[in-house]
């Protein structure tokens, strides 16, 4: 299908509204699509968007809350709620525009350039993170144990000089905010420079420590934090050299 089919498809099924997040991970589930690019959630809230500009009351979706969307006449708590014909505004994620947590330092290869794989979700194209800016934690097991930043280095050679330097033993995962944001293509837009008020690097600096720590009387991350979260997902070299060793092994063993 192509994606207005896709969102279709869903928010039938559903029958409510939904969060276009929450229809591009329906999507994929579902298998609806074979290509969902690197940014799908996005793709969903544009394309939702784009039609209630375009058809306005043709349009057969409506937004009934921030991010969340359902299908014209078909959902009664909408309708009784009330509907709001304008389409989702841009959202401004602020200083950080995307992010990835507790990523396993065994899923790296580390020798040469390191790719820093993620993915918005799974089937989605992997993004390489390796130039990302912004400031990165490594942690020993769940405790953070150093922190950092990556401004003149990228973020795959700050990573990398850790393999070798004092910290090399003491850690295993690590998380990174990064300022630039993710193309639909899968690269890395780093021209995409914003202009950011107080508001906007408080509530950064309040996400950032929600995150980092995770202190326990904080029931969800910072308010208005909009970047976007990305899993990681494994080099596929280091993938095919594991698979190489293991033939290796087992031909020693025949």
């Amino acid at each position: 299908m192509n994606w207005r089919d896709s969102v279709l498809h869903v928010l039938r099924q559903k029958g409510e509204a939904m969060h276009y997040a929450d229809i591009a991970e329906a999507i994929a589930e579902q298998e609806l699509r074979s290509d969902f690019g690197a940014t799908p959630a996005a793709t969903v809230n544009s394309t939702i968007s784009t039609s209630i500009q375009q058809e306005g009351d043709r349009s057969p979706f409506v937004r009934v809350d921030r991010g969340y969307y359902a299908l014209r006449g078909l959902d009664n708590q909408t309708r009784a709620a009330g509907t709001i014909a304008e389409p989702e505004p841009a959202e401004s994620t602020g200083l950080i525009n995307a992010f990835g947590m507790f990523w396993a330092r065994t899923n790296v290869l580390w020798s040469g350039n390191p790719k820093i794989l993620g993915q918005q979700q799974p089937g989605s194209q992997p993004v390489d993170f390796a130039n990302q800016k912004g400031v990165y934690l490594l942690h020993d097991g769940r405790a953070v144990v150093y922190v950092g930043r990556t401004t003149e280095q990228p973020l795959g050679i700050r990573l990398r000089q850790h393999i070798s330097d004092r910290l090399n033993g003491r850690w295993d995962r690590f998380s990174w905010f990064g300022v630039y944001p993710v193309s639909d293509s899968g690269s890395l837009n780093s021209s995409a420079i914003g202009t950011y008020d107080m508001i906007s690097l408080i509530v950064t600096m309040e996400a950032l420590l929600i995150e980092g720590l995770e202190p326990p009387q904080n029931r969800k991350r910072g308010d208005d934090f909009r970047a976007v979260e990305f899993l990681q997902h494994p080099d596929p070299e280091l993938q095919k050299m594991q698979i190489l060793q293991l033939m290796e092994e087992l031909k020693k063993k025949l």
